[in-house]
């Protein structure tokens, strides 16, 4: 197996940047393998008496990342496609909305959302490093640092990559803690997968 089979692998001996990076893009990985291939009536499946869609959650973690680096890297707004006032009436607008939206429209959400958060992580990288103070701060006026950034993002995807695994059981079975080697989204690309652009989903 050849690292263009999985590339959402994390190096077994890199630096700590690409360790961080790495873990991070697994999860992202792993929780948009969970969340695709699904019609409008799968990414709103619930379990129980949780709220909780994949839908909201593939529109809730697009979120996340555009203000992660945006708002909390350089006190920049998120810009399109967040509408500030939307929150104006629903604290959980990202979470209810997502009914709302096509299967398409919020797979397209999420990926353009981590290609633009890959592109500014990349640069903020190359600038200053895992070290240099970003500007979201802690209650004593502390700025965070951006590995504590990457850390915070990774602990996000963790939480929400379990909640993915029950939801995504509920729809179809599917189960498994990592996607198969060759595995590609079925209409969109990974930003940090070249050949992403092809090849076929465990749901064709």
């Amino acid at each position: 197996m050849s690292s263009n089979d999985t590339p959402w692998e994390p190096p077994l001996a890199g630096t700590e940047t690409e360790h961080l990076v790495g873990a991070l893009d697994r999860l992202r990985t792993t929780f948009r393998w969970k969340a695709d291939g699904l019609d409008s009536d799968g990414l709103r499946t619930r379990v129980g008496a949780s709220s909780l869609t994949l839908g909201g959650l593939l529109k809730h973690l697009a979120l996340v990342e555009d203000y992660t680096f945006t708002a909390k890297l350089r006190d920049e707004p998120p810009g399109a496609p967040w509408d500030p006032t939307a929150w104006d009436d629903d604290p959980d607008w990202e979470f209810t909305s997502a009914a709302e939206n096509t299967p398409d429209e919020l797979y397209d959400l999420w990926d353009g959302a981590v290609e633009r958060s890959h592109a500014r992580l990349t640069a903020a990288l190359a600038a200053g490093g895992l070290d240099q103070h970003v500007y979201v701060s802690g209650s004593a006026g502390r700025h965070a640092s951006l590995r504590r950034l990457i850390c915070d993002l990774i602990e996000e995807y963790g939480r929400h990559t379990g909640q993915a695994d029950l939801l995504r059981e509920a729809v179809d079975g599917l189960v498994g803690e990592d996607p198969p080697a060759g595995w590609r989204p079925l209409a969109n690309r990974l930003p940090w997968a070249p050949d992403a652009s092809h090849g076929a989903s465990v749901n064709s």
